[in-house]
């Protein structure tokens, strides 16, 4: 108890400091950060490079980046059939009678909105059940976005998608080898509902940050998994104590989100699947890496033909975010974040994964390796976590 108060005492004190060291912070979020006070989503906000260590700089930055979210929601939400000014020869027009469903144009609002449907409708799939083990994203957000919820038409992007009319885009990321690994094991029984009018739920929150991802990054889109990259940022933002901070964790889990796609985003690139940046330099290096450090178990399943295509494409597309419950994978988080060669250490806990079933893999058949693989058992989260250290040199 005096170990964990001293360690509280260290985050407060660094975290109070006009400069935040980084190195030092890096250093205590490895180990993990406390649910207290809201640090978690304050330190991955500056792990995430959203926030620069110097604490005066942030009212200005986060004024700044939140005003620019409000301008990409008033910009990139296209409602075709609001009326809109425009101006011809000096004289102010309605250009809402220039634009009609059946308006070939590229240009046409009607021909991007069909067009960005495509991809909302497999937006809207996926968030709607997205952390189905816990009911976190089925209620209702304490600030739904006024510009949305309070506004006439289809700005509550749910609505512009019916399953029932629209075909499904394939923006799914496709599994590697010979089989598709799906990139999502966990399932809602239903798809959640969406709230009455003047309210969201958080899943509508997160149909929108992805939405707008889509539109701003359009040589990469959406693709599925984004989904579950974007949730536990999302949660850990929403539930800050800080109510000042929870009110803004839509526009702060969008640029974060973003930031950390940018870091990992060649893993959703098929087409550089093969380069070393790519998923298969990540499952090639997870796989010397096991060569490494448990040479018997390796070579067991290089015997079986048991790939890591088979196991680890979601491990280390997802951030093992599919792996363990949402509690684990914040703290599996932590580390990840604060890992100085950026996700090197992403490696070591998939290693750690394999070599602490070792005894299981070692007595199963291709069948029941395969299937222990792809559904991990459940664990302390810190034995993973301490066999990675240990594998790290970080001990």
């Amino acid at each position: 108890m005096a170990a964990y108060k001293a360690r509280l005492q260290e985050f407060s004190d660094l975290l109070s400091n006009e400069e935040i060291n980084l190195k030092e912070l890096k250093k205590l979020c490895f180990n993990g950060i406390p649910d207290e006070m809201g640090w978690r989503p304050l330190c991955w906000k500056i792990l995430l490079n959203y926030l620069p260590p110097t604490r005066r700089t942030w009212s200005e930055t986060l004024t700044r980046k939140r005003d620019l979210y409000k301008q990409f929601i008033k910009e990139m939400i296209v409602m075709p059939g609001e009326s809109q000014d425009a101006e011809e020869d000096g004289n102010r027009i309605d250009v809402t009678f220039a634009d009609h469903p059946l308006n070939s144009n590229p240009d046409s609002q009607w021909q991007t909105y069909f067009k960005d449907n495509e991809v909302l409708l497999q937006i809207d799939k996926d968030v709607r059940r997205l952390c189905p083990d816990i009911s976190f994203f089925q209620q209702a957000t304490d600030f739904p976005c006024a510009e949305v919820v309070h506004s006439k038409g289809l700005k509550r992007l749910h609505r512009r998608v019916q399953h029932t009319v629209l075909k499904s885009a394939n923006v799914e990321r496709k599994g590697l080898g010979i089989t598709k690994i799906a990139l999502s094991i966990k399932k809602a029984p239903e798809d959640y509902a969406p709230m009455p009018e003047g309210e969201e739920a958080h899943w509508e929150v997160v149909e929108r940050i992805l939405f707008l991802y889509a539109k701003l990054n359009p040589g990469q889109g959406y693709v599925q998994g984004m989904n579950e990259i974007i949730g536990p940022i999302y949660y850990a933002f929403a539930c800050n104590p800080d109510v000042e901070w929870r009110e803004h964790a839509e526009a702060d889990c969008f640029f974060c989100f973003t930031n950390l796609m940018g870091e990992i985003r060649d893993f959703f690139i098929k087409s550089l699947d093969e380069a070393e940046c790519g998923i298969s330099g990540m499952m090639a290096r997870l796989l010397e890496q096991l060569r490494a450090s448990d040479a018997r178990v390796w070579q067991h399943l290089q015997g079986q033909e048991l790939c890591p295509q088979y196991y680890s494409f979601r491990w280390l597309t997802l951030l093992l975010s599919q792996e363990f419950p949402l509690p684990d994978v914040l703290r599996i988080w932590d580390s990840l974040f604060a890992d100085e060669r950026r996700f090197a250490f992403l490696i070591h806990i998939c290693c750690a994964m394999i070599i602490v079933v070792r005894e299981q893999l070692l007595a199963g058949d291709f069948p029941t390796n395969v299937k222990l693989l792809q559904n991990f058992p459940s664990m302390d989260i810190q034995v993973v976590l301490s066999k990675a250290a240990l594998l790290a040199g970080r001990s």
